[in-house]
C-alpha cells in the first residue's frame, strides 16, 4: 500500500478491490486493481473435513474482559458432560489468558502427536480440551504476539487436533471483536457454526460492549443463541439470601434484550462456589449439585439444547 485505506474501502482482495466507485482517486487503486481476488484458502477446507465428526460447535463470545466468559464455557461443557451418552469438547483460543486449564483440573498436561494430528487434554471420559496453555512452557509465561501469529496458531489448532466423533465443541474466544474472532469465523466457514452464546454483567458498562459482539455476529451472518447475564445476583453463603452486587443501572439484560431482539437465555448468580470450584478445577455439578448456581447452568444448557435442535 502507498497510503493508508479511506474509511469506505471495500478492502484488498475482493472483487470489488480497485474497481468500486469509493476506489476512484485512491492512489492504491492500481495496486489493489492488479492484485485481484484473494485465492481461496485451502486450510478452509481441511477444517471442514477435520471437524466434519463433530455436530454441533458454540461460539462463546463476550465484549467486555473479565465477565466470566472462561466460566462459563467450562461449567456449560461439564454440564453438557455430565450426560456419560454426550461427547464434548472445548477449544481455547483465547492466547493471551488460556485459562481453561486450570478451571478444568488439567494444568500441566502436555499435548501428544499422533500420526492423526495432536490429541486433545482428557478431563474425562467424554470431555475433552485443547488450550494454547499447554503449549506454553509455565502458565506464567506471555504470549507477545501479533495478529499474523495468533491467526496461524488458531488455524493450527483447528486443523491439527483429532477431536474424533463430539457432539459439541464449544470454543472459548478472548473478549472483543478482533482477529481471534475474524480467524475462528473465517477458518469454521465450511463447518457450520451452530451459533454464538454471548456473556455479559448486568452493569451498563458490559452491555455497551456486547451490542457491538452481536453486531459483529450479524455481519458475520452468525446466528446469536442467547445472552446470559453473569453474576446476575450475589447468593449469601450462610444465608442463602440474594442481593445485587452489579447494579442494573440501563435496565440490564432485559433491556438490552428488547432492544437488540436477542433472548436472554440465563442469569447466573455470583456463588463463591463457583470461583473455589474453577481455582480447585472441580465440578460445581459433582460437589454442589444441589446449589442454586448449578440449577441455573442445567437450565442454561438445556435452552441452548432446545435451541440447537429446534434449528436443525
Amino acid at each position: 500500500m502507498i497510503e493508508p485505506p479511506p474509511e469506505s474501502c471495500p478492502g484488498t482482495g475482493t472483487e470489488e478491490s480497485g474497481k468500486a466507485d469509493a476506489c476512484a482517486g485512491c492512489p492504491n487503486q492500481l495496486i489493489c486493481a492488479a492484485a485481484g481476488p484473494a485465492l481461496p484458502d485451502p486450510d478452509i477446507a481441511i477444517i471442514a473435513e477435520r471437524l466434519a465428526g463433530v455436530k454441533h460447535k458454540i461460539l462463546v463470545l463476550s465484549g467486555k474482559g473479565g465477565v466470566g466468559k472462561s466460566t462459563v464455557t467450562a461449567n456449560m461443557a461439564r454440564c453438557l458432560a455430565m450426560n456419560e451418552d454426550v461427547s464434548v469438547g472445548v477449544l481455547d483460543i483465547d492466547l493471551c489468558g488460556p485459562s481453561m486449564p486450570r478451571i478444568l483440573g488439567c494444568e500441566g498436561e502436555g499435548v501428544h502427536q499422533s500420526g492423526s494430528g495432536w490429541s486433545p487434554v482428557y478431563v474425562e471420559d467424554n470431555l475433552s480440551i485443547m488450550s494454547a496453555g499447554f503449549l506454553l512452557p509455565s502458565p506464567d509465561a506471555a504470549v507477545i504476539w501479533r495478529g499474523p501469529k495468533k491467526n496461524g496458531l488458531i488455524k493450527q489448532l483447528l486443523r491439527d487436533v483429532d477431536w474424533g466423533t463430539l457432539d459439541y465443541l464449544l470454543v472459548d474466544t478472548p473478549p472483543g471483536t478482533s482477529d481471534e474472532h475474524l480467524s475462528i469465523v473465517q477458518y469454521m466457514a465450511g463447518t457450520g457454526i451452530d451459533g454464538a452464546v454471548i456473556v455479559t454483567t448486568p452493569q451498563e458498562i458490559s452491555l455497551q460492549d456486547v451490542r457491538k459482539e452481536v453486531n459483529f455476529c450479524r455481519k458475520v451472518n452468525m446466528p446469536v443463541l442467547g445472552i446470559v447475564e453473569n453474576m446476575s445476583m450475589f447468593i449469601c453463603p450462610k444465608c442463602h439470601v440474594s442481593s445485587t452486587i452489579l447494579p442494573a443501572s440501563t435496565g440490564g439484560a432485559d433491556k438490552l434484550s428488547s432492544d437488540i431482539g436477542v433472548e436472554v437465555v440465563a442469569r447466573l448468580p455470583l456463588d463463591p462456589i463457583v470461583g473455589q470450584a474453577c481455582d480447585e478445577g472441580a465440578s460445581l455439578f459433582v460437589d454442589h449439585p444441589d446449589s442454586e448456581v448449578a440449577r441455573a447452568y442445567q437450565g442454561l444448557v438445556r435452552s441452548i439444547v432446545t435451541k440447537i435442535s429446534g434449528s436443525q
